[in-house]
């Protein structure tokens, strides 16, 4: 039991360890992509209900008159949080109302001669998205301190994502029981119908040899 203790709590924070190290890569993501004319590409991120989500996006060197890209963030059931029209650049931010994945789509205009469109986008959610830069100035504080600052954060998250995902497990484990109920009803009505069908066929056969006065 001790043993079972022991490999459970070094379990959870090698859990916790590999978290910190993903939030910490997601800090540096950004990306770029390119669009031909008349494409549409969407771009998802899976956001926690109740999480800020800041994103930015600019044309690689844009052309002066030309129409660019029209955007949409939209939630998991198509509410938009942003949009913009034929724009060069923009920045978008919104607390996610609803766990799921939120979806930036990038719209380019069908132009003659086509025209391919380089995009720059960068998406930050949960503790990657505070501008930890602005906290310091706000209230003087020092490097160590922000990076506690955000280690704390960064924790938090974690306890949220570990319920989240306690809660995932519970309902997956709820979904299996009904599944096994509902195959062991179907097992069972399908060995009704083969005893039935079965017993059907017996009847028949001793019917028929009664006839012919086989039996």
């Amino acid at each position: 039991m001790v043993a079972y203790k022991t490999m459970w709590r070094w379990s959870c924070w090698l859990i916790v360890i590999m978290l910190i190290f993903e939030s910490g890569s997601k800090m540096a993501e950004s990306m770029r992509f390119d669009m031909h004319s008349g494409e549409t590409k969407c771009i998802s991120e899976d956001v926690k209900a109740d999480t800020l989500s800041v994103g930015s996006y600019s044309i690689v060197d844009p052309i002066k008159g030309d129409p660019n890209v029209t955007v949409r963030v939209t939630s998991p059931h198509g509410v938009s949080y942003h949009y913009g029209d034929k724009v060069e650049k923009g920045t978008f931010a919104f607390t996610a109302s609803e766990n799921g994945p939120y979806s930036a789509c990038f719209w380019s205009p069908l132009r003659q001669p086509p025209l391919t469109t380089i995009v720059e986008f960068d998406w930050r959610s949960g503790v990657e998205a505070r501008d930890w830069s602005n906290v310091a100035k706000k209230g003087n504080i020092e490097a160590m301190e922000i990076e506690l600052r955000k280690l704390a954060v960064t924790v938090r998250n974690i306890h949220a994502e570990m319920y989240y995902l306690r809660d995932r497990e519970e309902e997956m484990q709820e979904l299996n029981r009904s599944t096994n109920s509902e195959m062991a009803i179907m097992g069972f009505l399908s060995l009704v119908v083969c005893v039935s069908v079965a017993g059907l066929q017996s009847w028949n056969l001793r019917n028929y040899f009664e006839r012919k006065k086989l039996l």
